[in-house]
């Protein structure tokens, strides 16, 4: 069992930064996938960021060069640092990780203004 908990969104402007967290209920040193999906309004769930225990990291088009996922597993945490935002960021973030079974987060609101 995995229990995943978000925090670090809010509000922002365009161009702003967001850091978002996710804390983890046991070691994620060998959970084979974590990452960051998000669901804007009226759209689907879609991938943002995920990082393997090897990690090997994947990005949505959309945020390359603006978004980084990163984690330290001595604190059994996984990040999210976002720069540059857009309106078009603004979403729902879940933490998401795969061990043999698939956990997700309860999510964090993130809003850019423009």
């Amino acid at each position: 069992q995995v229990q995943l908990v978000e925090s670090g969104g809010g509000l922002v402007q365009a161009g702003g930064s967001l850091r978002l967290s996710c804390a983890a209920s046991r070691s994620i040193f060998s959970i084979n996938l974590m990452g960051w999906y998000r669901q804007g309004p009226g759209k689907q769930r879609e991938l943002v960021a995920v990082m393997t225990s090897g990690a090997s990291t994947n990005y949505a088009d959309s945020v390359k060069g603006r978004f980084t996922i990163s984690r330290d597993n001595a604190k059994n945490t996984v990040y999210l640092q976002m720069n540059s935002l857009k309106p078009e960021d603004t979403a729902v973030y879940y933490c998401r990780a795969i061990t043999t079974l698939d956990y997700w987060g309860q999510g964090t609101q993130v809003t850019v203004s423009s």
